[in-house]
């Protein structure tokens, strides 16, 4: 079996999430998390169902916590320690991004539930940081004449969704929610992102500290190209919602081709005419 690609250095992640802990702004910049915890509360209170076995999987279990009060709290490693067809309930809460294997994570979640269990994964989508990555990729290019990987890359909800279905769920379905945060400046944004623990761990990053000319051109080029007309910075985060159940015969299951027993045509009160033959 191909193993995927090591994209994230683990332990630098894992030192950067450290960090994070103890920054004096880390509480205010875990906005986001508590922005998908509210939203995820709300999913989950318009489901006909008590959860009575919830885990969530999570860098940052402090804040998670208040999502269920018996929920068995699983750091994000790559075996994750979920025992299998254990949890009615299983969350995968802004973490999925750095996986080096994310279907691989999901296809662990959905073993470690009961049949006709939940799983909700919510994890930044494509467009988060675009303008970050768009001026840091012009700054280096200008200042050093060459690229390097500095901002993670994250996936599109349309291959998000077919993870899910590859991954074995029953009834997958993908969502996203858009913010939009403006910053003063480049620093405040940079020091946000230092105090969430969501800077630079990727396996093939330069290992030295970017230059100060790098980051000066980065910011010059961030405030020409998206700055506001009152020069406050915007960064954006598309969150993406990713929707799935334990098979279950329960469920709904999609019919046989050719068992309908009612002509489309017939349904919407339209002649139905043959199709054109080709040539």
């Amino acid at each position: 079996m191909t193993q995927p690609p090591i994209l994230t250095d683990q332990e630098a992640l894992a030192r950067h999430r450290a960090r994070a802990r103890h920054l004096p702004g880390h509480d205010a910049a875990m906005f986001l998390h508590r922005i998908v915890l509210a939203d995820l509360q709300e999913r989950l209170s318009e489901v006909n169902r008590t959860f009575t076995a919830p885990a969530v999987v999570s860098g940052f279990p402090a804040i998670w916590r208040d999502l269920h009060p018996d929920a068995l709290q699983v750091p994000d490693d790559e075996v994750l320690s979920l025992a299998p067809g254990s949890h009615d309930l299983v969350v995968h809460a802004m973490a999925l991004h750095w996986a080096n294997d994310p279907l691989g994570q999901l296809v662990q979640c959905r073993r470690a539930l009961q049949p006709d269990g939940l799983m909700i994964a919510v994890l930044p989508g494509g467009r988060s940081l675009h303008e970050l990555r768009a001026a840091l990729a012009e700054a280096e290019a200008r200042v050093t004449g060459g690229l390097s990987p500095r901002v993670l890359p994250m996936g599109e909800i349309r291959d998000l969704g077919g993870l899910m279905q590859r991954a074995g769920f029953a009834l997958p379905v993908a969502d996203s929610l858009a913010q939009t945060v403006e910053y003063q400046d480049f620093r405040a944004l940079l020091s946000d992102l230092r105090a969430s623990g969501e800077t630079n761990a990727l396996a093939g990053r330069l290992r030295r500290f970017t230059g100060r000319g790098v980051l000066a051109a980065a910011g010059a080029v961030y405030a020409e190209n998206f700055a506001t007309t009152a020069g406050r910075l915007p960064a954006t985060a598309e969150l993406v919602f990713l929707t799935g159940w334990a098979p279950h015969e329960s469920q709904q299951q999609p019919l046989r081709p050719g068992s309908a027993k009612a002509r489309l045509a017939d349904a919407l009160g339209v002649p139905e005419a043959p199709l054109p033959k080709d040539g």
